[in-house]
């Protein structure tokens, strides 16, 4: 079956959730292709993907890696298949359902038929939509979002969102290999160094909902990643050239 659209899902142990959220996506009516990078899930999550894979062999892939080696790398070796195997809208979404699946078909229209180049599923552009978060992790999400649009300038509500679609054009303009963050801020980097390029970038309000199965993979550490880097990866920006683009 073709498609022009592809979703990346990395995943460390997320037995509990991978065959419903793969059968969510393709449930959906419009073709997606679903793809999971797995960083060698203890629990069995491959197996589960690769069974499902002999059921619909056109339609779900899977890249596994050796150990846990960060979602920003994940992400990027996901981009890199889809650029190679030709996609033009490429996805990021959690496999915990904090992201309804319904939601891709507002951020495909978002850059197939409104004309962006990035759609951001966002939390915070429509006031805080975020469901079953404790109080604290809600402060820290937010303020951190607001953190980042102070440094850098991006007039993004939720910087920090890992709901997101890409025009294949973007990851082709990007070099990949540079970015630096591995975790929390990866998503950070990436948007702004989309921002930098001039593309276009609109935020789709979407209501986040705290995972129900499975284990978090967030810690402290992982904010602190983007506290701390984003001053440096702005720092860094002013001495490289980015040739604007027209979308």
């Amino acid at each position: 079956m073709q498609a022009d659209s592809v979703v990346l899902i990395p995943t460390y142990n997320e037995i509990e959730n991978i065959e419903k959220i793969i059968l969510a996506v393709l449930e959906l009516p419009k073709a997606f292709h679903v793809l999971i990078i797995d960083d060698g899930s203890p629990d069995g999550t491959a197996a589960v993907v690769k069974n499902m894979m002999q059921s619909y062999p056109e339609q779900i892939f899977i890249l596994e890696r050796q150990g846990k080696q960060g979602l920003g790398t994940a992400y990027i070796c996901g981009f890199k298949w889809a650029i190679e195997h030709q996609y033009e809208y490429i996805f990021e979404m959690d496999a915990d359902f904090s992201h309804n699946p319904k939601d891709l078909l507002r951020l495909y229209a978002a850059c197939a038929e409104q004309g962006a180049s990035l759609a951001i599923g966002s939390r915070y552009v429509s006031g805080v939509n975020v469901v079953n978060w404790p109080i604290g992790r809600v402060l820290m999400s937010y303020f951190a979002s607001y953190y980042v649009r102070l440094i850098t300038g991006m007039n993004i509500k939720d910087t920090t969102a890992g709901f997101k679609c890409y025009r294949s054009e973007v990851l082709k303009t990007i070099d990949l290999d540079a970015i630096q963050f591995k975790g929390y801020a990866f998503q950070i980097e990436m948007k702004f160094t989309t921002y930098q390029y001039g593309f276009k970038i609109v935020e789709v309000p979407i209501i986040f909902v705290n995972r129900v199965l499975g284990t978090s993979k967030m810690s402290s550490g992982i904010f602190g990643e983007a506290i701390f880097g984003v001053i440096r990866m702005k720092m860094k920006s002013w001495f490289k050239t980015y040739p604007k683009k027209t979308r």
